[in-house]
């Protein structure tokens, strides 16, 4: 591999007493490009608060990897695919086992990545990548304090997601770990579980946030309107183009794109789509010059899109930039113990709408809502509750104020519940005091401690 031009950015672990003096951990990158210095993502580093330095030769490098001295090593793009960026990584891992090394390349495809990785190259970006997703990957690399690692942080506007399941937990953990990157996040559900709701709260707990997000429903928009609709038109491309108008994508520069049901987009929006993520560049109809997109991807589908895209009915490559991150929302009929917490809320809410004071529901109807399978999920539950107080219920919701086509789907099922059914409906109906709930089952406190914990059914009163 020729050295020539090359500039190498390392940087060594600092001593504990350079820690205390200096009262923060400063650490220094060693950058090696074969197209000469880099200059700008020097600039970039030493924003994070990084040191850099540069190798001028793949020679220089080595040595100085062999001694130890990296606490991050950055490899500039080559020409195409960076196969000599994988070999130097080859290299550095006989010297080095244990220090990150980024590699930038100007092209990549699943393929070459899996290569990279199976190198010892730690991240792989783009060589056109801004400047905040760089910093982010370094900070990432750093060894410095992950915020993601708490759990229980709260998130912002997580009081919307109602539930303590350990489905809902799960999600919330999820919700955190994608705000903290700048990576493309799936989010895949049933139809009625609360995908745009995830979006919305990835995008507000992200460094996005004073952004905007902007929602696209991908089967709303046909073909002919797609072009005009995302990327925007200038004035007298076509007959009643009065004005210069951008795009969705434009208008949501620096901040989210969210694709709602994207496994509904047509090949050729996929198409248009795939290209603008790719190149990071988007034209109007009818302009000349190009638009730098900086935007973050997140979609939506309530289809299989691994099925589709082995099947070739979705892109694979358009279905691998998006897959990057993945949330995945469970369908209400998989987390019970969510359905009395979500009925509390609503009620809550069509009280302040209707100007009523219900105060819950009589015991037999809950507990046969709990039974219920929610094919509509959280969206069927709210209608459900809004068309009860539409009866004019009192102050409780009893059987006859649920709609008319539930309770005939309802009483078609047996009405003996389950023991999970009746476990939650008795700790709803006693405000979740399990000594009256066990009282109430005819059980010891133990018995229904051990019946909880095989259900795992949380309190709903715990709000993240």
């Amino acid at each position: 591999m020729s050295a020539t031009g090359a500039t190498i950015a390392t940087a060594r672990s600092l001593p504990l007493l350079d820690t205390l003096q200096g009262g923060a951990l400063s650490l220094r990158a060693l950058l090696f490009s074969m197209r000469g210095r880099l200059d700008a993502l020097g600039g970039v580093l030493r924003q994070s608060g990084w040191e850099t330095a540069h190798a001028t030769a793949e020679s220089e490098l080595l040595d100085r990897v062999g001694r130890r001295e990296a606490d991050l090593l950055v490899i500039g793009a080559a020409a195409g695919f960076n196969r000599p960026g994988i070999a130097l990584t080859q290299a550095i891992r006989i010297r080095d086992a244990r220090c990150p090394v980024v590699l930038f390349t100007e092209r990549s495809s699943e393929e070459f990545a899996v290569e990279a990785m199976r190198a010892g190259v730690t991240d792989l970006l783009a060589e056109n990548a801004f400047p905040h997703e760089i910093a982010a990957a370094i900070e990432r690399l750093s060894g410095r304090p992950d915020v993601t690692s708490d759990d229980d942080a709260p998130l912002d506007g997580g009081g919307r997601m109602i539930g303590m399941s350990l489905s809902a937990r799960g999600v919330r953990k999820s919700i955190r770990r994608a705000a903290f990157t700048q990576s493309n996040v799936l989010i895949t559900g049933e139809t009625g579980t609360g995908k745009e709701l995830v979006a919305e709260l990835i995008h507000r707990n992200s460094a996005r946030a004073s952004r905007p997000m902007v929602c696209i429903n991908c089967a709303a928009i046909p073909d002919t309107l797609l072009e005009s609709e995302l990327f925007g038109y200038e004035r007298g491309a076509f007959t009643g183009a009065l004005t210069s108008t951008p795009g969705k994508l434009e208008q949501a520069a620096g901040g989210t794109i969210f694709f709602d049901e994207i496994g509904d987009m047509s090949p050729y929006a996929q198409a248009k789509i795939l290209r603008a993520i790719e190149s990071r560049e988007i034209h109007r109809l009818g302009g000349r010059r190009p638009i730098r997109l900086d935007v973050r991807v997140i979609a939506a589908t309530n289809r299989d899109l691994d099925e589709l895209a082995m099947n070739d009915t979705f892109r694979k490559d358009l279905y691998f930039r998006i897959n990057v991150a993945r949330v995945h929302v469970a369908p209400l009929r998989e987390r019970q113990s969510d359905i009395p917490p979500l009925i509390a809320h609503y009620v809550r809410e069509f009280n302040r709408i209707f100007r009523t004071d219900v105060r819950d529901l009589e015991p037999e109807t809950l507990e046969r809502l709990i039974g219920y399978e929610w094919p509509g999920n959280v969206r069927e539950l709210r209608n459900v509750i809004e068309s009860a107080f539409g009866s004019r219920p009192a102050a409780r919701i009893v059987w006859i104020d649920l709609p008319e086509w539930l309770r005939r789907r309802l009483g078609e099922r047996a009405v003996s519940p389950g023991e999970q059914e009746r476990i939650i409906s008795a700790l709803a109906a006693t405000n979740w005091n399990k000594s009256k709930a066990a009282e109430a089952l005819h059980w010891s406190r133990m018995t229904l401690y051990r019946k909880m914990a095989k259900y795992e059914i949380a309190p709903c009163n715990q709000v993240v």
